[in-house]
């Protein structure tokens, strides 16, 4: 009898693993176990219908900086209705069917390890001999005094609205926070989003933080950086450090998610979980005939990180021995101006070049006034390599993405200064930021 492989979590995570290993081996038999809609939070509350939600709203904007363009006023309702139409009404049927064609077996059901090799399923018992752990993450709810005796939305009920809130206390400044902030402000909702550190979007480039800041004030958000929320009130009213209260009609916390490991019996197998997630070798194994994969590692907790632990893991699963490599990680924050990174963007004995985009030909014909953006190219001068990259301006993590290519195959600078880039067009700046590297 084929094995049995049993992948515990149906997000995009657990179906990508799903799709790469029926690809690697027809014979194996799979299943999958969810407890909510197959597709996961990534396809119904997170990257697919926040996208939807913010197209409209970007071009509508961009109308205005683009001379002769006339869009508006936005149809709120129509919004709503087109992020309706991507999540399927959050109808789940179609993947039923995706994985039927796949023949992949789907157990709904809050699922617990019950021992090795057996999975129980709301009272049922699943066998498995091996598993694939794909359980995703949670938001992290900060323990502010008075937080759980209000209402407040976390980003799943941001992205599954149908109304706008007079007024909105986004707290958090990461990604997720400062997309939904500028959503709802473009939608017709006062915002102010509120930021413990000194800076939006903290683990990006300082400069790029401090772009975003700007463009939020200009659009009327107020950005309250450096003060923490002291407690909560109903209301909404927010008490910050220093004295000042904030009032909203709608709380949204968005600071940050924490992996899906505690609970579910993983122990028995042999898996250690530490602070970031389950901890895994270079092959994404956890234990003896588990592996996991996506959020709950801890690694990036990024879709497309997730789809590709997925793809190293099943390859693993079918008897490969797939390495895991994480030297060119993009990501992209798709506020209005996109912001994207990959790579390593500092270190000792690191060199940079930068070049704003503004000054590219392509800034002219996209919109007028210009507004500011750069590309920033970060190098190892030993080897003559790049290791990082960042850039802020429209659609950049659509263009930036040739240097994830050139981090992973190891492009030497050269051969990037000697690169043909299109013109006119973004990426023509990162002819100049490598010519400027310091090497």
């Amino acid at each position: 009898m084929a094995e049995r492989v049993v992948v515990f979590g149906g997000g995009s995570t657990g179906e990508a693993f799903c799709a790469a290993l029926r690809r690697l081996d027809e014979e194996v038999q799979i299943t999958l176990v969810e407890r909510g809609l197959v597709g996961g939070e990534c396809t119904y509350y997170a990257c697919m219908p926040s996208k939807t939600l913010l197209r409209s709203p970007e071009l509508v904007a961009a109308a205005k900086i683009a001379p002769g363009a006339r869009l508006g006023p936005l149809d709120v309702a129509a919004v709503f209705e087109w992020r309706d139409k991507v999540v399927d009404g959050w109808n789940d049927a179609g993947q039923e069917q995706w994985l039927a064609e796949r023949r992949i077996e789907l157990v709904r059901g809050e699922a617990r390890v019950a021992a090795p090799g057996r999975l129980e399923v709301g009272g049922d018992e699943l066998l498995f001999d091996k598993l694939a752990v794909a359980t995703g993450s949670s938001p992290a709810i900060p323990p502010i005094p008075g937080l759980t005796e209000v209402e407040y939305w976390t980003t799943q009920d941001a992205t599954s609205a149908h109304a706008v809130p007079e007024s909105l206390i986004v707290l958090g400044g990461g990604a997720a926070g400062c997309e939904l902030a500028q959503l709802y402000a473009r939608l017709g909702a006062r915002v102010t989003i509120v930021q413990s550190g000194d800076r939006l979007l903290s683990r990006v480039d300082p400069e790029a933080g401090d772009l975003l800041a700007q463009a939020f004030r200009e659009e009327g958000i107020e950005v309250e950086l450096g003060p923490h929320v002291e407690r909560v009130e109903p209301g909404i009213r927010a008490s910050l450090t220093g004295g000042k209260t904030l009032e909203a009609e709608t709380l949204l916390v968005a600071t940050g998610r924490r992996p899906n490991a505690e609970g579910l019996g993983l122990e028995q197998l042999g898996v250690s979980i530490g602070r970031s997630g389950i901890e895994v070798d270079e092959h994404l194994q956890a234990a003896d005939g588990v592996w996991a994969i996506g959020d709950v590692t801890g690694v990036a907790l990024f879709t497309h990180v997730g789809k590709y632990q997925a793809r190293v893991a099943a390859q693993n699963v079918a008897g490969g021995r797939a390495v895991a490599d994480y030297r060119a990680i993009p990501a992209a924050v798709f506020t209005d101006p996109q912001i994207a990174t990959v790579g390593q963007t500092s270190g000792d004995g690191l060199v940079s070049g930068s070049r704003r985009i503004d000054r590219t030909s392509r800034t002219s014909t996209f919109e007028r006034p210009k507004r500011p953006g750069f590309v920033k190219l970060v190098a190892d001068p030993e080897r003559r390599v790049l290791v990082g990259g960042g850039a802020v301006g429209p659609e950049s993590g659509e263009w930036l993405q040739q240097i994830t290519l050139a981090i992973r195959a190891e492009v030497p600078v050269d051969v990037l200064r000697d690169t043909i880039q299109p013109y006119p067009t973004f990426s023509e700046a990162l002819y100049f930021a490598a010519r400027d590297l310091p090497m």
